[in-house]
């Protein structure tokens, strides 16, 4: 996961020492050692994250934080406070000031790790949302009517009920949610989104040690509880075993025995959180769906999809990121339709199309453009890893049989496809889409069923 972090420290020799931490993981790690040029360094800059000290000569380090939350152009970035004091009343300032985490010297460098890249996943959807609200804006459609919000729902789970019910005391008055105790079990058998709780609030040990742990990768395999937020609730003492739930998909980490006020400003986080991506997803299905998607297979339309791409291609220039796109087209796809019928065709486009869409991520685009043609957008993905997708892509279709209506059995379809990319060279929507035509051309011309790399930026 690419990432560039900011780290704010008046001390050379801490941000000397961070920033050989965050290299080995491959990090770009810019560095400012005051809180005026964090400022001026976060919105020129734009980091996906900030390494924040809570001590700054020239300025306390939260009421920076408050500062950064404040000002638009760096209300979204993840801010981490770093301390040399494990002081409870200043991680409660640092939290209620936007602080998405705390973490007190000596630090694990495990759990620092797991705590940047879970924030940096949580910040991709969050500005993958504001990219596409800026899009549907670009095409002249009113903001979507609010809905009505109601409370939220958090699960608890604990080793025994008693304990449970000493969670809900404590967090009654404290999280403006509905509380519902929960076991391993009825958090396993839910089966329908819409019954699901928005939160859950884990144990790491539920009947057997690490048995909450073990629960995580259950929860996010289920359609039903696959975007629910998990807070696991950790032993003191177990740091490694925080940092693996972080990486197997828990959206935050809190150590036992916990303050009930952080708690509950934990999960208010979380719930809001949820609640944002839940739009994300839900972007699809308002008015807007009808126009900008494709009936058929339900992929972005062609209206959507040039605007969009047009907005991705310079965002990657603005931030120095790399950006792939693919065309696809399948192939002698006139033959389906003159064979089996039109209605055989549809269902050709309808597979391929659920075949795209779950072989890519949540914040790649794909589109249906033309008739039997494609286009996927891949932001931070470089042109080697643009080719690799497109190839499992293209063996994906080649391998799905689509079974035809009517009793008809089945037919194979295969497709050609041209990548293009811009990785350290700046380059337009229209260019990428040019350079992956040639390439789609290519393809074609060279026997069909093949991925082609487009030429490189001019």
């Amino acid at each position: 996961m690419p990432g560039r972090i900011l780290v704010v420290d008046d001390v050379a020799t801490n941000r000397i020492v961070m920033k050989v931490r965050l290299a080995k993981a491959c990090y770009e790690v810019i560095q400012a050692d005051s809180g005026q040029g964090a400022q001026h360094t976060a919105r020129q800059a734009r980091p996906d994250l900030i390494l924040l000290d809570v001590a700054l000569a020239d300025m306390d380090g939260i009421a920076l934080c408050r500062s950064l939350k404040a000002d638009p152009e760096t209300a979204e970035i993840p801010v981490i406070m770093i301390t040399s004091a494990n002081n409870a009343a200043q991680k409660m300032r640092a939290l209620e000031a936007g602080a998405d985490d705390f973490l007190a010297k000596p630090l694990d460098d495990r759990l620092l790790l797991a705590r940047v890249r879970s924030l940096l996943r949580a910040s991709e959807t969050a500005q993958e949302l504001a990219l596409r609200e800026g899009t549907r804006r670009a095409l002249g459609f009113d903001d979507p009517a609010a809905g009505f919000v109601g409370r939220g729902r958090i699960a608890l789970l604990a080793p025994k009920p008693e304990t449970a019910l000493a969670w809900k005391a404590a967090l009654r008055s404290r999280s403006g949610a509905d509380l519902l105790v929960m076991t391993r079990a009825e958090a396993l058998a839910l089966s329908c989104p819409d019954k699901a709780p928005d939160l859950f609030l884990i144990a790491a040990d539920l009947d057997r040690q690490s048995d909450g742990l073990s629960l995580l990768p259950d929860l996010r395999a289920r359609s039903a509880t696959r975007h629910c937020a998990v807070v696991m609730l950790m032993p003191e003492a177990a740091r490694e075993s925080a940092a693996m739930a972080l990486d197997l998909g828990a959206n935050d980490v809190l150590f036992d025995p916990f303050d009930a006020d952080e708690l509950a400003l934990r999960l208010k986080a979380q719930l809001a959180g949820k609640r944002q991506a839940d739009r994300l997803r839900a972007s699809l299905q308002d008015g807007l769906k009808m126009a900008v998607t494709d009936p058929l297979t339900g992929l972005f339309n062609r209206r959507y999809a040039l605007p969009h791409l047009a907005r991705m291609a310079e965002r990657a220039v603005e931030l120095r990121r790399p950006l792939a796109v693919m065309q696809l087209d399948l192939d002698r796809f006139k033959l389906v339709n003159d064979r089996h019928g039109h209605a055989a065709g549809d269902a050709v486009l309808e597979q391929v199309a659920r075949v795209l869409a779950s072989n890519l991520r949540p914040v790649d685009m794909v589109a249906r453009i033309g008739g039997e043609e494609f286009l996927v957008a891949l932001p931070e993905t470089t042109h080697r890893i643009a080719m690799e997708t497109a190839e499992r892509l293209r063996k994906s279709v080649d391998e799905a049989a689509v079974t035809l209506p009517g009793g008809g059995g089945t037919v194979h379809v295969s497709c050609s496809i041209g990548v293009a990319s811009c990785g350290n060279r700046p380059c337009t929507a229209e260019d990428l889409l040019r350079r992956a035509d040639a390439a789609l051309y290519a393809a074609k011309a060279e026997g069909r069923n093949k991925v082609t790399s487009g030429p490189a930026a001019a």
